[in-house]
């Protein structure tokens, strides 16, 4: 079994959970599924180059990435800097999240929030509704054609946006380019975990040109910012950079001020 598969197998155990102790009755009840928040996707296109930050605490291969972390902190600085968008890490086994950092940030920002994890069943997408996502994540590589389908119509039910995350090139014939508008390019190798920028130059070629294009993963400078513009890239998603920063919100202004100049 690889790693991908170990993520997998543990998810469905949690939304067997999440089926049996939670309910679309009780998710409906909360004060946040019934708000309509900022459009994901519309933010993003009001920008030359959209930055979407990262609330991250940490991953499989490299653990925490900050002594004293705090979700609320990072969330403050990304909304008084006003980042495009805020993704929200809420998967608690691999990555240290916990759905409640989504709705906390959602309480205190306006910034459409995104919500990331594996999500591979309809209960997850109420669920991030009821706890403030503008949008979700979901990953081709865990999901068939059908499923990706099904899965994207139920966001855009609630009206939830979707990014929808490649990783190679071989899963482009998935997708359903009319549906899914805002794709995802992850640069990081899902067996070795090694980074590499020019698959977002690759696989980014090979999109339709009216695809909305984002990278992610490996994003560490400013000249990373150039190379994506240069190749038409749309946005980047940035995590890790932005919270090991010695000066998170330094960092933060001088990405926002690369991605706005011509």
């Amino acid at each position: 079994m690889n790693f991908l598969q170990e993520i997998i197998t543990k998810k469905k155990h949690e939304v067997t959970e999440l089926l049996i102790n939670d309910s679309l009755s009780r998710f409906r009840d909360l004060e946040l599924y019934h708000i309509r928040g900022t459009s994901f996707y519309s933010e993003l296109l009001k920008s030359k180059f959209g930055i979407i930050a990262e609330i991250k605490k940490g991953s499989p291969s490299k653990g925490i990435f900050k002594d004293g972390f705090d979700h609320l902190v990072l969330a403050k600085i990304y909304n008084q800097l006003k980042v495009n968008a805020i993704s929200v890490i809420t998967d608690e086994h691999f990555f240290y999240g916990n759905i409640n950092n989504l709705s906390d940030t959602a309480k205190i920002t306006s910034i459409p929030l995104l919500r990331k994890d594996f999500i591979i069943n309809e209960i997850q997408i109420h669920q991030a509704k009821a706890f403030g996502a503008s949008a979700i994540l979901l990953i081709a590589e865990v999901l068939d054609k059908n499923k990706i389908k099904d899965l994207t119509n139920a966001a855009h039910s609630l009206e939830l946006d979707v990014l929808l995350e490649l990783h190679s090139s071989s899963q482009i014939e998935k997708i359903d380019f009319d549906l899914n508008k805002i794709i995802g390019i992850n640069n990081r190798d899902l067996f070795s975990f090694k980074t590499d920028l020019s698959a977002s130059q690759e696989i980014g070629k090979l999109l339709p040109t009216n695809v909305y294009k984002v990278a992610e993963s490996g994003i560490s400078n400013i000249d990373d910012i150039k190379f994506l513009k240069e190749n038409r890239l749309n946005a980047a998603l940035i995590g890790e950079h932005f919270i090991r920063a010695s000066n998170t919100k330094s960092e933060v202004s001088q990405f926002l001020k690369a991605a706005n100049e011509d």
